[in-house]
C-alpha cells in the first residue's frame, strides 16, 4: 500500500511525510516541484529509505501525475501543493492562479481517472484529501465567533482566493463525479522546516543575526497558531475516517496577536541563547508599513474535528514555540543554507537538463 503526497519537500508536506513514515509501513509517493520553498534537505533522514520515492514534478503535469498513480497504485492523494506566501501573491498573483488553481484541476482530473478505472474495495477505500487554509474564510473582528465550517467564503488577497477557488473544485469534483474527496482547513502554522518568509522563522533567525524583527502596522493581528506536528496528526486522522465530501477546520486554540508572537519568542531566545552584549533580543522589534490589506483576524473553531473524530491538538503555543525556538538552535546548517540559497544548489545540479 502506498499513499501520493504532492507538495513533500515543503515546510508542512515534508514534516508530514517524516511523521508518516516514522509510524507507518505504508510508502509514500512524495512530488514536489521545488519551488524556493521546497527544500529536499527537510527530508535528508530518509535517504536510503525504500519508504520514499521522491520525484521532482508540477501537479499541474496531468502525464506524470497518471504515470504515477498507474505505477504506484496509491490508496490516497494528499495534496499540499500550493503556493503559500501572501506577501508574495500581492506582488506576483499568476503563480498562485497556475499553481493553486490549475494545478489543482490536472491533479483532480487524474485523480478522477484513476479513480473511475478500479474496482471493489481499492474504489471504495480511495481518498483525496486536499488542504488548505482558513484564509479562505476572510476576517474576523475581535469579538466575531471564530471560523466553522459553515462560514462563507470571503477571501481577501490573490493567495486565499487562489485557495478557495481550489477548495470550490474539489467540493464540485465531488459533487458532480462522486470524487471521494475531503478537505481540511487550517489555522497558521509553525515549527520545524519553516521557510523563513513567514513570521516566526524570519524573528528566530533575524534575531540570531542581529538583524530587525519586522512587525507589520501596530502588531495587533491576531491568528490561531497551530503546531504543525498537530496539523500533521489531524490529516492523518481526517484520512483516516473523514466523511466524504466533508470540511473539517484543524485549529490549535491559540489565538495571539503577532506582536505577542515575536515577544516570547524572543524571551525563549533570551533564556537559551542569550544575546552577547547582554540586551534582550525584543529591543531588535521593528514597526514596518502594514501589507496592503492585511487580515486583521483569524480563529478556528476545531470543535467538529474533535466532536466527530476525536482529534485535538497536543501542544499549548508554550510547548510549541520553546520546541520551535530550540529546533532552530540544534539546526543551524540547515538554517545557513536556507538563509543562502544554497539548499538549492543539489537541486540545480540534480535536475538541470
Amino acid at each position: 500500500m502506498s499513499i501520493l503526497v504532492t507538495g513533500g519537500a515543503g515546510f508542512i508536506g515534508s514534516n508530514f511525510v517524516l511523521d508518516w513514515l516514522a509510524i507507518s509501513n505504508e510508502a509514500v509517493i512524495n512530488i514536489d516541484k521545488l519551488t524556493y520553498a521546497g527544500n529536499l534537505e527537510n527530508l535528508a533522514s530518509l535517504a536510503g529509505n525504500e519508504q520514499h520515492l521522491f520525484v521532482r514534478g508540477d501537479i499541474g503535469d496531468a502525464a506524470l501525475i497518471t504515470r504515477l498513480l498507474a505505477q504506484h497504485k496509491p490508496r490516497a492523494v494528499v495534496n499540499f501543493a500550493a503556493e503559500s506566501h501572501v506577501d508574495r501573491s500581492i506582488h506576483g498573483p499568476e503563480d498562485f492562479i497556475q499553481t493553486n488553481i490549475v494545478g489543482t484541476f490536472h491533479l483532480l482530473e487524474a485523480a478522477r481517472a484513476y479513480w473511475n478505472a478500479l474496482e471493489g474495495e481499492e474504489k471504495d477505500n480511495f481518498r483525496f484529501l486536499h488542504v488548505s487554509t482558513d484564509e479562505v474564510y476572510g476576517s474576523l473582528s475581535k469579538t466575531d465567533p471564530a471560523f466553522s465550517e459553515t462560514n462563507r467564503y470571503e477571501p481577501n488577497s490573490p493567495y486565499s482566493a487562489s485557495k478557495a477557488a481550489s477548495d470550490h473544485l474539489v467540493r464540485a469534483y465531488h459533487h458532480t463525479y462522486g470524487l471521494p474527496v475531503v478537505t481540511t482547513n487550517c489555522s497558521n502554522n509553525y515549527g520545524p522546516y519553516h521557510f523563513p518568509e513567514k513570521l516566526i522563522p524570519l524573528c528566530i533567525l533575524n534575531a540570531l543575526a542581529g538583524k530587525p524583527l519586522p512587525i507589520y502596522g501596530d502588531g495587533q493581528q491576531v491568528r490561531d497558531w497551530l503546531y504543525v506536528k498537530d496539523h500533521c496528526s489531524a490529516i492523518r486522522r481526517v484520512l483516516e475516517a473523514g466523511q466524504l465530501g466533508e470540511v473539517y477546520n484543524v485549529g490549535g486554540w491559540n489565538e495571539k496577536a503577532n506582536l505577542d508572537v515575536v515577544r516570547e519568542l524572543c524571551a525563549i531566545l533570551d533564556e537559551l541563547q542569550p544575546r552577547a552584549d547582554g540586551q534582550p533580543y525584543h529591543t531588535q522589534i521593528t514597526y514596518v508599513k502594514d501589507r496592503a490589506g492585511h487580515d486583521r483576524r483569524y480563529a478556528i473553531d476545531a470543535t467538529k474535528l474533535e466532536k466527530e473524530l476525536g482529534w485535538k491538538p497536543s501542544e499549548t503555543f508554550e510547548t510549541g514555540i520553546r520546541k520551535t525556538v530550540q529546533w532552530y538552535l540544534d539546526n543551524q546548517p540547515w538554517v545557513t543554507n536556507v538563509s543562502s540559497g544554497a539548499y538549492q544548489d543539489w537541486v540545480n545540479k540534480q535536475y538541470t537538463t
